[in-house]
């Protein structure tokens, strides 16, 4: 990558300079080393993004280290940068980071989930290499959030690091790392849509006679253009606001069309253009009704959800956009049309994805409780609640025209002993809507129905775990007609539900695992999801649904399933190498668009009982039964997109199961072999 740095030296150093901000990505050829390594020879190059943790968390060691690590990079600055503004913003750094240029201390950023930006005008060197430091701290602080998770605080800058060129009129970088161009729908409808664009803008210059030009496209085309003549006072972070509407405006609705028009934002000084920033609205209303559920743009919808940590196997949290990517295409595949992203906010490009694959967003700060584990999740002391707020304003502001994200996440398992959090909730979601108007806010609950602190949310939901934690799938049915009953105010979904599984735990009969020990059998996952699913889309006032979790994640805490260090909830494997069978029950059920047929059990290869039951997900209406090139007949699904086939007999040996659905023209089959020994 030495190639790289050259250009972008010479970039710098040599080329002529436009007008208009630039961005330049710095991901490569970093120095790093831990605190404690002081000698000068013990850096070692690392290109961004990049954790420390991803061999020693995903091992299962419970200590993996959480400190500080140090990051250096050296850049040129050219002559004529002066006069321009210059900014590092770094995408996501986990947890504290302190930034140094030439030895002089910048600025310190307190989160480890959103984006940051510096000003590091006033400490260059023009024509010279300067330095770059980059202190980043993941140890437990009781005054930053989370202070507890069931899931990996990855130490490191696990996303892109960008070197931001402005002219010293700009639309502003600085307004909590947000774009500075905020698109409130104030009124939306079929008919009409009435927005105001509030536009943030900062000068370092004397007072500007400016010209704010708004260009709204739909697709190409530029259907409307307004304009709105200034004098730009010398400061940071100014306001100005743009109001326009749209007569029969195309909606952004779901999966059906995520259509989104594009706002581009031009600040000219004299008729020079000097910034632009290019926004997506996606127009939409909707509202969720206590007895009916979720309703977008008029039309009921039954919000059929996953949640995801943004993890993985080896690399842990430093993904790459083909990584998003990969998981978007796997959450589509299985038809799932919402999404909670837990228990923090993720990439700006993961929700970018979601805009334009029309996901419905659950997106919520890492204000975490400590479920079952010991720990408190919540202190009371200024500092904390100030981070809190801090955190909820940068997930807010930085991702605000996102037209996926429908709800804000206020809290997740907070529990009321000792330092009771009520009050400060009360508080957050205050400053939610005084953030947002136009947005509920939610929290995950998993406390008594009754407890006072499931009321200050505009809609609840509860982490549920019938069948894996105690209790029976019917119980899921059974403790919702009750809450709906004894509290018809409750707007309810299912944050969480879900079961371990291992695939390489089979069993012949579906029979229970131990949820802490070290068998997880993958068909009762299988049957957990079966019934409770069954529970939650009989009951049309549940106006969503979450499965914890798509796929398997780091936890090093966890000494369960196959081996320690994993939560194997997922219902795909860490690696998303494998699928496993209660994926293709949802996607029987979820997904209308591409038809299929899937053998379940096939992972229980060596069997020792002749008689057996064939269950078969699909979204096809019939399905057909082959054993041993033997025809044993068809089998109409269910309303659960199922079909089996009791009593079935094994041969002696290796016996073939196919099962075929759809015409002569286009079949669709599926086969596997079962050993009865």
């Amino acid at each position: 990558m030495r190639g790289f740095t050259i250009l972008l030296l010479v970039f710098l150093g040599t080329s002529t300079v436009l007008a208009s901000r630039r961005e330049i990505c710095i991901n490569d050829d970093w120095q790093f080393r831990f605190s404690w390594q002081v000698r000068k020879d013990s850096e070692r190059r690392v290109d961004l993004p990049h954790t420390w943790n991803a061999q020693d968390a995903l091992s299962g060691k419970q200590d993996y280290h959480r400190g500080v690590g140090n990051y250096r990079k050296k850049l040129s600055i050219g002559e004529e940068l002066k006069g321009k503004r210059l900014y590092l913003r770094f995408e996501g750094a986990n947890s504290v980071t302190n930034l140094f240029i030439n030895q002089k201390h910048v600025g310190e950023h307190r989160g480890g989930y959103g984006a940051f930006v510096f000003d590091i005008t006033e400490y260059v060197d023009y024509g010279k290499e300067n330095e770059i430091l980059v202190r980043v701290n993941n140890a437990l602080q009781l005054d930053i959030m989370p202070l507890v998770g069931d899931f990996n605080f990855y130490g490191g800058i696990y996303r892109d690091v960008y070197f931001v060129i402005a002219e010293e009129q700009h639309i502003s970088l600085t307004d909590y790392a947000s774009p500075g161009v905020y698109l409130v729908q104030d009124k939306v409808s079929k008919e009409n849509a009435d927005i105001t664009a509030r536009i943030m803008l900062s000068n370092y210059a004397d007072t500007q006679n400016t010209t704010l030009t708004l260009n709204i496209y739909e697709g190409v085309k530029n259907i409307l253009t307004k304009q709105k003549n200034i004098q730009l006072q010398q400061g940071e972070n100014l306001q100005e606001e743009i109001g326009f509407s749209i007569n029969k405006p195309r909606l952004w609705n779901g999966k059906q069309d995520p259509f989104s028009y594009r706002v581009e934002v031009v600040l000219s000084v004299n008729d020079e253009v000097k910034d632009k920033v290019t926004q997506p609205l996606g127009l939409r209303y909707y509202y969720v009704d206590a007895d009916k559920g979720f309703f977008l743009n008029g039309e009921q919808i039954k919000l059929k959800g996953v949640c995801r940590h943004q993890d993985r196997a080896e690399i842990g949290n430093a993904l790459h956009p083909m990584h998003h990517d990969e998981d978007m295409e796997i959450i589509l595949e299985m038809g799932a049309n919402a999404m909670r992203l837990a228990h923090y906010p993720q990439a700006t490009y993961f929700y970018d994805l979601a805009d334009k694959n029309g996901l419905i967003v659950w997106a919520e700060i890492p204000f975490i409780g400590p479920g079952g584990y010991a720990e408190q999740g919540y202190v009371n002391q200024p500092s904390f609640r100030e981070n809190g707020k801090e955190q909820l304003k940068e997930l807010i502001r930085q991702h605000y025209n996102h037209p996926s994200i429908c709800m804000w996440g206020l809290y997740n398992e907070l529990k009321t002993e000792g330092d009771n959090p009520e009050e400060y909730v009360m508080e957050l979601n205050a400053l939610a809507h005084k953030e947002d108007p136009t947005r509920p806010t939610v929290a995950a609950s998993f406390l008594s129905d009754d407890n006072p602190l499931n009321k200050h949310s505009d809609l609840i939901a509860w982490n549920k775990y019938y069948g894996w934690y105690g209790g029976s799938f019917s119980d899921m049915g059974i403790w919702a007609d009750h809450i709906h009953r004894n509290f018809p105010e409750y707007k309810i979904a299912i944050s969480e539900y879900g079961a371990g599984a291992s695939i390489y735990h089979q069993q012949e009969r579906v029979k229970a695992g131990t949820a802490s020990g070290w068998w997880h059998p993958e068909n009762w996952q299988t049957a957990y999801h079966i019934g409770n699913w069954k529970a939650i889309n009989e009951r049309p006032f549940i106006w969503g649904s979450f499965i914890w979790n798509l796929f398997d994640f780091g936890a090093a805490h966890r000494t369960e399933g196959d081996r320690p260090g994993i939560n194997d909830k997922g219902l795909v494997t860490f690696d998303r190498k494998v699928k496993k069978d209660a994926f293709y029950f949802y996607k029987a059920n979820w997904n209308n668009d591409k038809p299929f047929v899937y053998i379940a059990d096939r992972r229980q290869v060596n069997r020792t009982v002749a008689e057996t039951t064939v269950t078969v997900f699909t979204n096809l209406p019939e399905v057909e039964l082959w054993i041993n090139g033997k025809n044993i007949g068809k089998q109409k699904t269910d309303a659960y997109a199922t079909a089996t086939w009791e009593n079935i007999v094994l041969e002696k040996g290796r016996n073939k199961i196919e099962v075929k659905a759809g015409s002569t023209k286009q079949p669709y089959t599926d086969f596997t072999e079962w050993v009865l020994q």
